[in-house]
């Protein structure tokens, strides 16, 4: 996302959380005097607070329930995590994890040799895709949440392959609710742009992609997908991003049971489009490059050569910036869209959105 910022598509660096324990000495009422200190026993060891353990314990209790779940997903050319959706073999990933293959060895976390599996499709506007394996034997299937029900500050634990260290699993905090995140382009399509994206502070790095972020009762509630890359400072900690399971689940259950995503519930203008700029290079618009016939755009007098420059009064420099806006609105909804026309005039006109096809 560029902003003071970008999104890369990368997820979740292994790290080591310590659960540190303290404790006070009995107090002495006034006037008494302090016992003498009674020298340890050899070999007993000091009491802990309960709480700490409890916490390690469940941490413990989610890593066993649901690492079995997560693969190590491989293509000639790159490496990510995918979680098992059901046990007729198919596998939750991203569509950047695939990219362009259409064939790729996934190993499970509990080992094994790599096992073969085939795309069956991938739906790049939204960052997501089912491949399938062929050996279905000993595949667990993950529990999916509500990602509606999420909370700012709820524990959860990122599991993946980052860097290629299989079956790896860190920890933070929901973080925040609701951002619109734009990642890089990648193989396979275009740049996509994820809505109600879940913010979590789970360090992240390249391989976690197509992963699984669960909360403590084992439930997956995200797919991480995004981190933050400042431009001068490089990659931002604490700052990733994951697609809701709400909206991984929708798209899943649509691919397994058509083919393909039938009903993307976004919105989009009815045309093509590229970022158009200055004589300096600087981005100024959205250049429309061709008009679907009968679309919302075609209905509003859009034409090819236009440029867009605002959506609902929203500033959309790039194409990046116009995707942001048109994933917070719904097919059906009436947009105002500022022009500038290839003359130098200004224009407002109002659309009619139309659906993002599953192709884009």
């Amino acid at each position: 996302m560029q902003l003071s910022r970008k999104v890369l598509r990368t997820v979740a660096a292994p790290a080591v959380a310590a659960l540190v324990a303290g404790g006070c000495a009995p107090g002495t009422a006034p006037g008494q005097t302090s016992p003498p200190a009674t020298p340890p026993k050899t070999g007993t060891a000091a009491p802990v607070p309960t709480r700490p353990i409890e916490l390690e314990t469940a941490y413990e209790q989610v890593i066993k329930r649901v690492l079995p779940s997560i693969v190590q997903i491989t293509t000639g050319q790159a490496l990510g995590s995918g979680i098992v959706y059901d046990t007729d073999g198919h596998i939750l990933t991203n569509a950047h994890v695939v990219g362009a293959a259409k064939e790729f060895q996934v190993t499970l976390a509990t080992g094994g040799k790599p096992r073969k599996a085939r795309l069956v499709s991938s739906y790049p506007p939204g960052d997501l895709a089912i491949i399938q394996v062929e050996n279905k034997n000993g595949l667990t299937p993950a529990t999916f949440g509500r990602s509606a029900n999420l909370k700012v500050g709820q524990i959860v634990l990122a599991m993946g392959n980052p860097l290629g260290f299989s079956g790896s699993v860190t920890q933070g905090i929901v973080s925040a609710l609701g951002r619109t995140v734009t990642g890089e382009r990648h193989a396979g399509g275009g740049a996509a742009t994820i809505a109600n994206a879940v913010q979590t502070s789970a360090p992240i790095n390249p391989g976690n992609s197509g992963g699984a972020l669960v909360d403590l009762s084992g439930q997956v509630i995200g797919i991480p997908t995004l981190a933050a890359v400042d431009p001068n400072l490089g990659a931002a900690p604490g700052l990733g991003f994951a697609i809701p399971s709400d909206t991984a689940t929708d798209i899943a259950r649509q691919i397994i049971q058509y083919g393909r995503v039938v009903n993307s519930h976004r919105a989009a203008l009815g045309v093509r489009v590229g970022t158009a700029v200055d004589a300096d290079g600087n981005p100024i618009g959205v250049a429309v490059g061709s008009v679907s016939p009968g679309g919302g755009a075609d209905k509003a007098g859009i034409r090819p050569g236009d440029v867009i420059v605002k959506v609902n009064g929203t500033p959309t420099p790039t194409a990046s910036a116009l995707s942001q806006v048109l994933v917070t609105l719904k097919p059906g909804d009436k947009a105002r869209v500022e022009l500038r026309q290839p003359d130098g005039t200004r224009s407002t006109v109002t659309v009619v959105l139309s659906e993002l096809p599953a192709g884009g």
